[in-house]
């Protein structure tokens, strides 16, 4: 959508995901390995206001790791991570969630068909939730 001076343009499209990770990445360098796509900005941009993991199973704990990545998956680069505790799966507990941070109020802005990849650490069965809304 084309921007008009002195206009606040908000964002138009909400949009969410929910990923499945359960192979370690290891690398940090821009061609890191056992990623997963958790989101896509639309030709506008977008607005990323949650990105959460949740265990799957039994984890022991794990860096929950956020890449971007501006040519389509080619170059990633690590931005962002979390710790997961370590955790027993049961029917009587709650699983714990590890929240990113992001929010209305703490968002991550993501500039025009940017991706945003997730991994874990420790190979494990971690989700990953993201909402976002596209400009």
């Amino acid at each position: 959508m084309p921007g008009t001076a002195n206009s606040i343009i908000t964002p138009q499209t909400p949009q969410s995901s929910f990923v499945a990770c359960s192979t370690a990445n290891t690398s940090y360098t821009t061609s890191p390995t056992n990623t997963v796509l958790v989101a896509t900005a639309g030709a506008a941009g977008a607005r990323l206001t949650k990105l959460r993991a949740i265990p799957l199973a039994s984890v022991t704990a794990t860096q929950l790791q956020e890449f971007r990545s501006s040519d389509a998956g080619t170059t990633k680069r690590f931005s962002n991570s979390a710790l997961m505790a370590a955790y027993t799966m049961a029917q009587t507990t709650a699983a714990p969630v590890t929240d990113f941070g992001y929010s209305d109020d703490n968002p991550k802005i993501l500039q025009a068909g940017e991706q945003l990849y997730v991994a874990i650490g420790v190979t494990g069965a971690v989700g990953f939730e993201a909402e976002w809304a596209n400009y």
